[in-house]
């Protein structure tokens, strides 16, 4: 079986082409910049999605079985600052994918990945059942996605899978995120031997963070299933407050660190609780979370001590 990882050089790009080699499936890559991915010893190809003709020779020639599309404007913020791009690569970039593998003699399963920033806010445990109403051009970008997944599923008879992820992180992702932001901050002041100061925004929002690793295993079972009409939630099912997840990393320090919050790093809207209800893929897929969030901070932080 052939999978073709669309935006594997990415974070989450070389968990997943990890989670496949290690099943015995052949990975396939494509990235806009293929030096990000040279590092990840599969074949890797150029390409943009936003380019009908490069996406569509690229899927002809390398005739998949599974498609995963990894490739988005992945940041809320991101998407605040430039609304247009985050449609063009999230909805645009997936109808060109789609429509490539429509064309071909055996159309490959897709996977699509959304956000749980597609739900309506709520303080309660969020399932696949509650109302899609975002409240970020991300989030709405993603809901874009599901329906036209759904149109084609219906029209076509293409098995395209959709799952709802929840916050992820581990070693690799952006400090633009907020996990490693404070794991990076932190682990800084750590290795200067110092007293320091780190910069956070709103501290009180609470999230379902799950480990990267988690959530590919997760990836890999839904698109291995029969399930492409259906639609699954991936998220730890624990919700911690930020504040809590930055005392938990200050403690791994030696050094006293003061904590200033920063007005530029608040959304312009945040919803104050995230928290997965992951039962339906427990129950379909029999996939439960082997990592503790906090394992992973732990690891994340060590990471940026010794690199």
């Amino acid at each position: 079986m052939r999978v073709l990882i669309v935006g594997i050089g990415g974070f989450v790009g070389q968990y997943l082409k990890d989670e496949f080699v290690g099943q015995g499936y052949e990975v396939l890559g494509t990235d806009i910049e293929v030096d990000l991915a040279k590092k990840l010893d599969v074949p890797v190809y150029k390409a943009d999605i936003l380019d009908e003709n490069e996406i569509t020779e690229l899927i002809r020639k390398t005739s998949p079985n599974i498609i995963v599309n990894l490739a988005a404007i992945s940041s809320v913020g991101q998407s605040w600052r430039n609304p247009k791009q985050a449609v063009l690569v999230n909805v645009i970039g997936s109808l060109n994918i789609i429509e490539a593998a429509r064309k071909l003699e055996n159309v490959p399963k897709i996977l699509l990945v959304g956000s749980s920033e597609e739900y309506q806010s709520t303080d309660q445990l969020i399932d696949e059942t509650m109302p899609l109403e975002s409240n970020s051009p991300y989030g709405i970008t993603k809901v874009s996605q599901e329906m036209f997944a759904k149109i084609y599923r219906e029209r076509y008879d293409m098995q395209i899978y959709n799952v709802r992820s929840f916050n992820h992180t581990g070693i690799g992702q952006s400090v633009d995120f907020v996990l490693p932001s404070f794991c990076k901050q932190v682990a800084d002041i750590e290795k200067s031997g110092k007293a320091g100061k780190i910069k956070v925004g709103n501290l009180a929002a609470k999230r379902d963070f799950s480990d990267v690793r988690d959530v590919v295993r997760a990836y890999r079972l839904i698109v291995e299933s029969n399930h492409y009409g259906k639609v699954f939630n991936v998220g730890s099912g624990l919700a911690y407050e930020l504040n809590e997840l930055l005392k938990y990393i200050i403690s791994l320090s030696n050094q006293d660190i003061t904590v200033e919050v920063d007005p530029e790093r608040f959304r312009p809207v945040d919803t104050p609780i995230v928290c997965c209800n992951n039962k339906y893929i427990q129950e379909q897929l029999g996939w439960q979370p082997q990592y503790s969030i906090f394992e992973t901070l732990k690891e994340m932080f060590e990471y940026y001590v010794n690199g």
